[in-house]
This record gives structure tokens, C-alpha cells and sequence, in this order.
């Protein structure tokens, strides 16, 4: 078990109260919160060695370039990767996938070319690969979820064909919290043509529970810093080396280089060929004290803990007839997210009035509007927990939302 009352000192933004009251932060699925300990490595680096990284002998620049290469070890740690040039520093998951369709799709999609993803993707891992589809003229087909958030396996087993290319797929969903069966995924597509391309989105994943890249056996995968715990401006493609290194760079200026002639250019290997110019060193250097600060938790006690407030989550929630709940019910296939509506109450005036408690939600289409088109919603207000979560914050969330229905009444 968490100790939630130790957690609670870890991270300095607890001790900030408004309106003379303490934040109930139920907003992990957007961002995080951080702890000190990322704090101080940020401010440890642009205090003693704020300097550029590879291009300096002296000193500090080889001290920034030795904790920049360390933290790319160490993250790549975190996710069970075994060569950490397979790990690539971005600036978000959003800008992984976008390195993977430029990179690797503009090389291998052409109009001969099928797409698959799903219709619970968030926006990043849709509209990139609608838009290359767009661009090359290759379809793009999307697997449907049921009622009760689970997608339809053996629809994607149909629908992929010898035309196939890629399935981009999340590993959680951003809205419903389905945790997808991914290795499974992997396998199925790669037993139909190991030739197929698997990238997972596996922003919502990698915060909350153990993974293993290794394990998975997939192509790609991406995720932000800025949502477990780390800065933001600071996100991870992890990628096989074999498919890094025919790709193309996604970006050209500095670093990403060996040779420049006026002639031509030889580019660098793989991760560098992929961080051209100076990256978000700091950044780096936190989401590596994120993944320190996670890691000292154990991540299966992390998803433990968020099983556990799910379930005490569903169980007030069904309490209210008044509420309707998206997604999967069951603690063990869910991520520690809900998203709901409350019956004839508009999703900001709910957000609204539980923000006048300092009950700090999201409401709207979440960077998921097919999702929502295919609920039938416009929007839905979603509550999202985290290690530093505890059952009194579900409660002051039931008690508030019981308070909107009385004002709507």
C-alpha cells in the first residue's frame, strides 16, 4: 500500500491552499503534479552546470552531456528496454508519433498502403495517421469499442489485410480508461505479417503501471514526461533500432549530423539522429527523477493503489441515479480515470461548480472527439487519480457533485 499521508509531503504544491481550503486535484490524465524531487533536478541543473551537452570539453559540459546520457539509461530502465539508443528524447507522446509518421511513414505508407488505429484514440495518435493517410492516398480504417469500452478484437483480426502497413493503438484510454490487452494485440498482428508496423500510445500507461517494452514486442512507443510526475516539454519514443536506423530524421540542424559537406549530409545514428539542435536538457534530467521517485514507489504498488480508488470510485458514483458512467466497470481492465455526466447538467457548469470547491476535474471532449461522437456525447467531465490520491478526495468529488445536482435541481 501507498502512503499517501508521506506522498502528500513530496510534492510542495499540497501546501498551497485556496480560498483558505486544500486542493482536491483530480486531473492526472491531463497532467500531473510534481514532486520536489524533479524540482530540484531542474533547478540542480540550471544552477551548477546549465550548459550545452556533446559540443564542449570542459567541464561542465561533459558533466550536463554524463547526466543527459544517464538519464536516457535510466528511462529506458524504467520500461524494460534493453539498448537505450532505442530511446529518443521528444517533447511529448504527441510529438513521438508525429516522428514516427514523418520518419517512418513517409518512407513506408503510399497510396497501395492500409492504416488501422481505433476509435478511442486520443487526437495525436488519430489525426497524425488520418493525415498521412490524407497525404499518401492510403486508407485508414478505425476498430470500434462496445458498450462497454472494450475493443473488438476480432474486428481488428478482420480487418487487417496484406495491404496493412501500421495499427497505432493506445495502451489506455484517455476518457474510458480501458487498459487494452496490447501484448495481445502485438501478437495477433504480428502472427497474421510480422511485417506490420505496431506503435503504442502508451501516454496514460507508463505513469500508472509496469511495462515492458521487451515484453510487448511492439514497434513503437510513446509517452510524456509532463504525465508521470515529470516536467513538461519532455517526452519518449522508444523504437526498435532496425526500423531507427533506415528512418529519415525528422528534423535537420545540429547534432543530429556526422559529416556536412556543401554537397551533402551524412546523418548521425540513432537516438541522436532523432534531437536535432539542443534538446530540453533539464527536462530530461526531471522525467529521469520522475522515474527515480516512481520507481522507490514500485509501480505495481502505483496500479494497485489506483485499482483500489477505482473501485471505491465506481461504487459511490452507482450510488447516484443521476449519473452516467463511461467506460469499463471492472478496477482490474480500467485505469484510475472515470469520465461521466451528470443527467441534464452541462459539463463545464459541473467542473464549474466543483472547482468553487476546489475539486479540480476536466470537462470536454478530452482530445477524443470520435470517442465522444461514438458515445453520443458532445463532451463528458472526467476524474482522474494518482499516487497521491487518496479515498477522502472521491469523496469531497461525491459530496460536491451531490451539491450540483441540488443547484440544478
Amino acid at each position: 500500500m501507498l502512503n499517501v499521508g508521506r506522498i502528500h509531503k513530496d510534492f510542495p504544491i499540497f501546501k498551497r491552499l485556496i480560498n483558505g481550503k486544500p486542493i482536491v486535484y483530480l486531473d492526472s490524465t491531463a497532467s500531473s503534479l510534481k514532486p520536489q524531487i524533479v524540482i530540484d533536478a531542474l533547478c540542480d541543473y540550471y544552477k551548477n552546470y546549465c550548459v550545452n551537452i556533446f559540443r564542449g570539453v570542459y567541464t561542465l559540459s561533459e558533466e550536463a552531456t554524463a547526466k543527459y546520457e544517464a538519464a536516457r539509461a535510466k528511462i529506458g530502465k524504467f520500461i524494460a528496454s534493453n539498448n537505450p539508443s532505442e530511446v529518443i528524447f521528444t517533447r511529448n507522446a504527441t510529438e513521438s508519433i508525429n516522428l514516427v509518421a514523418y520518419a517512418w511513414g513517409r518512407q513506408n505508407i503510399d497510396a497501395r498502403s492500409e492504416i488501422i488505429s481505433t476509435v478511442m484514440e486520443h487526437h495525436a495518435n488519430l489525426v497524425t495517421w488520418q493525415q498521412l493517410a490524407l497525404e499518401t492516398g492510403a486508407k485508414i480504417k478505425y476498430i470500434d469499442f462496445d458498450n462497454e469500452g472494450y475493443l473488438n478484437l476480432e474486428e481488428l483480426r478482420r480487418t487487417i489485410t496484406p495491404k496493412t502497413k501500421m495499427v497505432a493503438v493506445t495502451y489506455v484510454s484517455n476518457v474510458l480508461g480501458t487498459i487494452n490487452p496490447v501484448d495481445k494485440i502485438v501478437r495477433m498482428v504480428k502472427n497474421i505479417n510480422p511485417k506490420i508496423v505496431v506503435l503504442i500510445d502508451a501516454a496514460q500507461a507508463v505513469p500508472h503501471m509496469k511495462v515492458d517494452v521487451e515484453a510487448l514486442g511492439c514497434d513503437f512507443f510513446a509517452f510524456s514526461g509532463h504525465k508521470m510526475l515529470g516536467p513538461t516539454g519532455i517526452g519518449i519514443l522508444w523504437g526498435k533500432y532496425q526500423l531507427l536506423e533506415k528512418m529519415m530524421p525528422y528534423q535537420l540542424g545540429g547534432e543530429m549530423i556526422k559529416v556536412v559537406t556543401l554537397a551533402k549530409t551524412t546523418f548521425n545514428i540513432p537516438p541522436y539522429k532523432f534531437e536535432a539542435g539542443t534538446p530540453n536538457i533539464a527536462g530530461a534530467l526531471g522525467l529521469a527523477a520522475a522515474v527515480e521517485y516512481l520507481s522507490q514507489l514500485n509501480m505495481e504498488q502505483v496500479r494497485e493503489h489506483e485499482k483500489i480508488l477505482v473501485k471505491y470510485a465506481l461504487e459511490r458514483f452507482n450510488s447516484l441515479n443521476y449519473i452516467r458512467i463511461y467506460g469499463p466497470k471492472d478496477p482490474e481492465k480500467k485505469g484510475g480515470v472515470i469520465a461521466f455526466n451528470i443527467n441534464g447538467i452541462h459539463t463545464h457548469d459541473v467542473a464549474q461548480i466543483l472547482n468553487n470547491d476546489n475539486v479540480f476535474i476536466r470537462s470536454g471532449h478530452h482530445c477524443a472527439m470520435p470517442l465522444h461522437t461514438r458515445l453520443g456525447i458532445s463532451a463528458s467531465c472526467r476524474a482522474s487519480f494518482y499516487v497521491y490520491n487518496t479515498q477522502d478526495d472521491i469523496d469531497k468529488l461525491i459530496d460536491s457533485m451531490q451539491k450540483t445536482k441540488r443547484i440544478f435541481k
